[in-house]
């Protein structure tokens, strides 16, 4: 799991340190700069793999940019002409700066330092002095772990930081008709392949007794679908109009009379799409170690999302050893789900200070917040409207 993260000279964070949980959740005003920590650490993840270029970044859902919208450009500092990043866990960590020049910027980034240390020990160190005889498009900590063993701790940092994905579901690609640009298994970035990967999940779970219970509860989630399965895209179900995928998600409707009482994802609510991605993020053993979810919250009933998070920290925290979740959230009822009292889950206030740095701070509910919100039987949602939380936009 990692620990702490390091960002200086990223878009809108000049010098930032946080130390993360098993769930670590963000909230924020529009813009201030809640999913430029997610990318961050989406930059560091290429860098871990060996290559920070677009297709890398595209892969773990970072937006490709230009060096001059990547480097930082407050008007009171002068432009770093790098940009750092560092992770660590308990024992070990790995950084690396990344150079790409403003005027006629490259294709890919090039490493100028890169770091990677375990316990006392150094196992890659690359300097400005050294670079000259590497690869400077090439990382070496990429290359060193094929030498360590799979236990080793530094090979566990890396794997975990590789496989870092971020989330960004979408309607149209959740229901099949747009193609997933950023196709992973088991599910892509945009939802792609939902349908896929509920297929394999039920698959699973009908040999798991513990896993089909939790599935069912987040079905149980969608009142009015008695049912819900997979099947061979057929024609019977969907205008020849509508683009397809080789399978399907079919939901029965409990209201609705026999034999015309199926939807698919073309027609069903969106927020039923967004609870069996979700169900999959939470619960399929092919997920990474390290994910985000960027709006974790969209198209979904407050109630619904207050049901939902719940879940997916139960899960987290007492299901998965290894998962580690980093979402943003603009929806108050989120809060609400968060069993704030349990020290694995951080809550954090995203802001910008005075010279537009992003800046986020950890939400501690101290006995003073806990007994107002209890005289007042004032749930956590309603501190965060009311400004006591920060993470609010002036208006």
């Amino acid at each position: 799991m990692i620990t702490k993260i390091k960002i200086h000279g990223f878009k809108s964070i000049c010098n930032f340190e946080l130390n993360l949980g098993k769930i670590n959740v963000f909230i924020g005003s529009n813009g201030s700069g809640k999913s430029n920590i997610l990318e961050a650490i989406g930059v560091l993840s290429a860098a871990a793999s060996g290559r920070v270029d677009d297709e890398s970044l595209i892969r773990r859902g970072v937006r490709p940019g230009l060096p001059r919208l990547y480097k930082s450009s407050f008007k009171s500092e002068r432009t770093s002409p790098h940009i750092f990043f560092t992770a660590e866990n308990e024992n070990t960590s790995y950084s690396v700066s990344l150079h790409n020049p403003l005027k006629d910027p490259k294709s890919a980034w090039s490493y100028k330092t890169e770091n990677l240390r375990s316990k006392d020990t150094t196992i890659v160190s690359r300097g400005v002095k050294s670079s000259h005889r590497f690869d400077p498009y090439q990382g070496l900590a990429a290359l060193r772990i094929v030498d360590l063993g799979e236990t080793d701790n530094a090979t566990k940092l890396l794997s975990t930081l590789r496989e870092y994905a971020i989330y960004t579901p979408n309607t149209p690609t959740l229901r099949g008709v747009t193609p997933d640009l950023q196709s992973r298994e088991p599910i892509g970035l945009s939802g792609g392949r939902l349908a896929e990967a509920l297929r394999e999940l039920q698959r699973i779970a009908s040999k798991d007794e513990d896993l089909q219970e939790k599935l069912d509860e987040f079905y149980s989630t969608l009142e009015w679908a008695s049912h819900i399965d997979t099947k061979l895209t057929a024609n019977d179900l969907l205008s020849p109009s509508v683009p397809r995928t080789k399978y399907l998600i079919r939901f029965t409707d409990r209201y609705m009379v026999d034999k015309r009482n199926t939807l698919t994802a073309f027609d069903a609510s969106e927020g039923a799409l967004y609870v069996i991605f979700l169900s999959i993020l939470s619960l399929s053993p092919f997920i990474p170690s390290l994910i985000a979810v960027d709006n974790l919250d969209q198209s979904l009933n407050p109630r619904l999302t207050k049901a939902l998070i719940g879940m997916m920290c139960d899960l987290t925290i007492n299901h998965w050893e290894d998962q580690q979740i980093l979402f943003t959230s603009h929806n108050p009822a989120a809060l609400d789900g968060l069993p704030l009292d349990n020290p694995n889950i951080n809550l954090f206030s995203v802001d910008r200070d005075n010279y537009g740095h992003t800046i986020a701070n950890k939400i501690d509910l101290t006995d003073a917040v806990k007994e107002l919100c209890r005289k007042n039987d004032w749930p956590l949602s309603r501190l965060w409207m009311m400004g006591h939380l920060g993470g609010v936009p002036n208006v």
